[in-house]
């Protein structure tokens, strides 16, 4: 394992799920998949960092199944460097922050918005002392499991 490559969102509004990822949470636009054999638009990537992009759909026609229930998938978490800068990036760009910036259970600041397809989002900024912190030093020495 090297990372964690992409994160894949199927969009009921394109439009709206752009403005949410660039204006709100700072992605970029990184290219374009066109659909095989057709042309039209059917995959737009987003860079994150480093090797890591989200990858957005176009077209959902319904909700996904699983998104009312307690099994699966449940959120995704993105770093972030500064949990204020964000919370104020997100409110400029029109965005509700459904929870936060808070000192979670972990010992890390975090904030929580949803996107527009209803993705619950947290954003966590980690302190060294926390137990992701902690883990992460151990990780880069190969001490786990802590």
């Amino acid at each position: 394992m090297v990372g964690m490559s992409h994160l894949a969102v199927t969009c009921k509004n394109m439009e709206k799920s752009l403005d949410f990822y660039i204006n709100a949470l700072g992605f970029k636009k990184a290219f374009d998949i066109p659909r095989p054999q057709k042309g039209e638009p059917w995959i737009l990537y987003l860079h994150m960092a480093g090797r890591q992009f989200i990858e957005l759909f176009y077209n959902a026609d319904k909700d996904n199944a699983w998104k009312g229930g307690m099994s699966g998938f449940n959120h995704v978490c993105f770093e972030v460097e500064d949990i204020n800068e964000i919370a104020e990036k997100i409110k400029k760009a029109g965005y509700e922050i459904a929870s936060g910036p808070k000192r979670g259970g972990d010992g890390n600041w975090q904030l929580w918005v949803i996107d527009p397809d209803g993705l619950r989002i947290e954003l966590m900024q980690i302190d060294a002392e926390s137990i992701q912190g902690r883990a992460i030093a151990a990780a880069k020495s190969d001490q786990l499991p802590l």
